[in-house]
């Protein structure tokens, strides 16, 4: 992936990388490469320049889900869920209700509860913010939050346009 930050740089930086590459003894297939795009689709996300997003063909599949009538089916929408847990605050406390039905000795049957969990993160995929490309020259925020049941932070810039999320991550605390 050639990144640049303006037009005239991009065509800099394309007619450099070709030649690096042989110098390394690597090569790429002009037929798999895309060239002077916006944007492109990379192991499950979008990348452009306004940061990274999830692929609306895999959020199409998570807003199709229907919802698990066993544990296995629980297991397999949190394994395909879980890719993009980043891009939602809290992730592990709004998930924590059907992570409970994980454990061996739970009987499956999901709760009104955890029936809501499941619509509502379905609904906070549809909503889930762009996550900003880092930029070492702005001043950067880290939040945290903590409650008996999971613990959570999020990491933000300040820009001229506002607040710009970088990255969420929770996870779920253990019984002690």
């Amino acid at each position: 992936m050639v990144f640049s930050k303006s037009e005239e740089e991009h065509v800099t930086h394309v007619s450099t990388v070709p030649s690096r590459l042989r110098v390394n003894n690597l090569f790429s297939k002009a037929s798999k490469c895309l060239f002077h795009v916006s944007s492109v689709e990379y192991l499950g996300y979008v990348v452009s320049s306004e940061g990274l997003k999830m692929d609306q063909a895999k959020l199409q599949q998570i807003l199709n889900w229907p919802p698990p009538r066993s544990l296995k089916a629980l297991q397999s929408f949190l394994g395909f869920a879980n890719f993009y847990f980043r891009f939602i605050k809290n992730y592990s406390k709004k998930i924590s209700s059907l992570t409970s039905f994980l454990n061996k000795d739970s009987h499956f049957h999901l709760n009104e509860e955890a029936l809501g969990q499941f619509h509502q993160l379905k609904e906070l995929y549809t909503i889930s913010p762009i996550l900003s490309h880092f930029d070492p020259s702005l001043p950067t925020i880290l939040e945290t939050d903590a409650s008996e049941y999971a613990f959570g932070g999020v990491m933000s810039q300040i820009s001229d346009s506002g607040k710009l999320p970088i990255a969420f991550d929770s996870s779920k605390a253990s019984p002690s």
